[in-house]
């Protein structure tokens, strides 16, 4: 039913039901297919059909980007359709491969089945709402998308015709950006004729995105043995949501939700190529064996696809072999051999993929608490980095309460008298190795949000990649309460209760509009004490009453996020928020042109730098002549580019504000648009190989000194 309605989503916004098959085909036979085969025989086996599927899905996927990079260097990228027309003809001639296509037939609960189709239903009806309505596939609905959505195409279109890969808008840049899932998109391309646009606006994440849900339900399933656990680990992942007690939309104290699907593909790459990882160490930690191919694979196409994911993997398995360490006094053989791999894999993300760049990633302890601080109290960059350390430091304990009440279920993982779902006496939560993997994830995941500093804010990656692996610890400790406090069901459901009316209540009543007075922490930090306050009563009363007290506690502070979740929930289902034009009218069709008439690696010059955008500055993040033409540029837009961001300063002033960090070229480029002379041209054509001009907007006359091609609304093209 949820397929259905997707085909019938797609085609009324645009798509053409025979590239919507095509599609289906290529990653369900091309893709899926071969990568379950693989998965069944690389892998532990014994997981359920949807299970299978998903986790074939994220293999598949691995396995063809590393074939489609080989088979793109070697100039021949249709070579991909290699990988499984050989996977699947070893599976049907081999007779011991042959037991692979029935699985092991486990079922999963009718329920179950119609609970996690309800949820892909719901993501499906939020990318119909919130991306596809204001991400149109023609002009004018594709002229405003998102900041980086033109960013993202002109990587795909670089990808397509590159391997190695640049940096597409500044020529001869380094790309030290995660790119395989462009690589992947790039190969779809290849295969089906379908538009890197089309992929990117309308199919691409849709898989991916139901493939990482049914993956976080399988980890929590196999982790818990119970699959109603699953099925409210992907609840926790997707919906709970910090208690935000301020008056306004404000996001001060993020969670980082899965909603991020489409405006980051390599956040949605890397989460589905993750979740099979832990879906596997869980079994190989637990059962202290393990077949590392399957493991390999993934994480090395996770060097590439999101590498972040990598310390993440480290951290857990850190915690794994320390705990190991004081209980056993011997390291887990298991987690060492894991760690191993990862770290080898980080190393090769750090120093080949990325050539040493961070991208301005740079130990920045407490700069998520500044520029929370910045957003409450509405101060410029420069106030933002004078904020004193105290205010900081009460903003991250804020920030790690609010952690504290969305994942509350922890709780019951060190609570004293939680019944464990695997062996290990008493303490058998605790030291569950595959718990302790969760836990050394999520550990990472929040220390790198408050240690690491970026100029775009992006250590807060880290955190979402952590979000559903602490959903699932957190859903694992609620279910050993629930059944060790079985008398203690009607308290707590009153605990759920009265911190869902004292969170309404405190808000109305003491949260103060944003933004604040500079030097009034109080007016943000008041609410939340109030709030601390009530369950501090609460607490002296079950100690008076000589009740356990975690169960009613965590349903306490449950309740203080139940609003938010709630008002977040329905907010995803309306209206869209809408993005300022930035492309012209023909614009996508002279780009296009271009890209028909031109060479791979022709080289292209253009006026535009700057998105058209009232700002005090040049706002350099324009791509989209790169990314409709799919052709590398001599400079457009350099916000990304990693010679910029190891420039920027975390604070004082904004990365966009920065000027190109080759003046000499940017002004070789921009001679020939604004005083055009046959000197300007030829020294672009010697020093820099050019041979087409991208003209945006108006300019002086060029017919003098090269040939008009095409002219489409506000752009032409010269060829030199």
């Amino acid at each position: 039913m949820v397929l259905v309605a997707a085909v019938v989503v797609l085609c009324r916004f645009g798509v053409p039901v025979e590239e919507v098959g095509a599609f289906a085909g290529h990653v369900g036979i091309g893709v899926m297919l071969p990568g379950m085969l693989l998965w069944r025989a690389l892998g532990p086996g014994g997981g359920s059909l949807p299970a299978d599927m998903a986790a074939g899905l994220a293999l598949g996927y691995a396995v063809e980007v590393l074939v489609y990079i080989v088979a793109r260097a070697a100039g021949v990228p249709l070579a991909v359709v290699v990988w499984p027309v050989v996977t699947i003809g070893a599976f049907v001639a081999v007779p011991r491969l042959r037991r692979h296509w029935r699985g092991r037939g486990v079922r999963v609960p009718i329920g179950w089945a119609w609970a996690m189709s309800g949820i892909v239903g719901y993501l499906l009806a939020w990318t119909t709402q919130q991306f596809y309505r204001v991400h149109g596939l023609a002009w004018p609905g594709n002229a405003g998308p998102y900041v980086d959505m033109s960013y993202h195409l002109a990587l795909l279109g670089e990808i397509k015709h590159h391997v190695p890969p640049t940096f597409p808008t500044v020529l001869g840049e380094r790309l030290s950006y995660h790119w395989f899932v462009y690589a992947e998109m790039a190969a779809t391309s290849w295969v089906t004729g379908i538009e890197p646009q089309t992929l990117l606006y309308r199919l691409t994440a849709l898989p991916m995105l139901a493939g990482v849900a049914v993956l976080v339900a399988a980890v929590a399933w196999r982790l818990t043995g119970r699959p109603w656990a699953g099925v409210a680990a992907i609840l926790v992942t997707c919906f709970v949501c910090s208690p935000e007690l301020h008056q306004g939309g404000l996001d001060l104290f993020t969670t980082r939700s899965l909603f991020t699907a489409w405006l980051s593909p390599t956040q949605n790459f890397g989460a589905l190529l993750f979740a099979p990882v832990v879906l596997l160490l869980i079994g190989f930690l637990r059962s202290g064996r393990g077949r590392w191919v399957a493991v390999s694979i993934l994480l090395l196409a996770l060097t590439g696809a999101k590498a972040t994911f990598l310390p993440l993997v480290l951290g857990g398995l850190a915690l794994v072999a320390a705990m190991s360490w004081v209980v056993r006094r011997r390291l887990d053989r298991t987690a060492l051999i894991a760690g191993g791999i990862a770290l080898a894999c980080l190393a090769t993300a750090q120093f080949v993929l990325f050539g040493g760049g961070s991208q301005g990633m740079t130990i920045a302890p407490l700069d998520t608490m500044r520029r929370a601080w910045a957003t409450a109290a509405g101060l410029t960059n420069s106030e933002m980095a004078g904020a004193p350390l105290g205010d900081l430091l009460g903003l991250g304990t804020l920030h790690l309460a609010c952690l504290i009440c969305v994942w509350a279920g922890l709780a019951g993982l060190v609570a004293h008298r939680a019944v464990p779902f695997h062996g290990g006496g008493r303490w058998g939560m605790l030291l569950d190795p595959a718990v302790l993997l969760l836990l050394g994830i999520g550990a990472a995941g929040v220390g790198a949000m408050l240690v690491l500093g970026h100029p775009a804010a992006s250590q807060l990656y880290f955190l979402e990649g952590a979000r559903p692996y602490l959903s699932i610890a957190a859903v694992a400790g609620g279910l050993a309460l629930v059944r060790t406090c079985r008398r203690l069901w009607p308290v707590a459901g009153c605990a759920l209760v009265l911190g869902t009316v004292l969170a309404v209540t405190v808000k109305a009543v003491m949260g103060p509009p944003v933004p604040v007075q500079p030097d009034d922490l109080a007016a943000i930090a008041l609410p939340y004490l109030a709030l601390g306050c009530a369950a501090w009563v609460v607490w002296l009363a079950l100690v008076w009453w000589r009740r356990p007290l975690a169960l009613v506690l965590v349903a306490l502070a449950t309740g203080y996020v139940m609003p938010d979740t709630a008002t977040k929930m329905v907010e995803q289902l309306g209206p869209p928020g809408q993005f300022a034009p930035t492309m012209p009218e023909g614009g996508m069709e002279a780009a296009r042109w271009l890209r028909d008439h031109s060479a791979p690696d022709d080289v292209v010059a253009t006026n535009g730098h700057c998105r058209p955008l009232r700002t005090p500055y040049c706002d350099s993040r324009h791509y989209w002549v790169s990314a409709y033409s799919e052709r590398r540029v001599l400079v457009e837009g350099w916000a990304y580019a990693e010679s910029t961001l190891s420039r920027a300063p975390l604070t004082d002033e904004s990365y966009l504000s920065l000027g190109f960090a080759d003046p000499g070229r940017l002004a070789a480029n921009d001679s020939v648009f604004l005083a055009p002379s046959a000197t300007n041209i030829s020294r672009l054509v010697r020093t820099y190989d050019v041979e087409w001009l991208f003209v945006e907007g108006n300019a002086p006359p060029l017919g003098q000194f090269a040939r008009l091609r095409f002219r489409s609304g506000a752009c032409a093209i010269y060829q030199l």
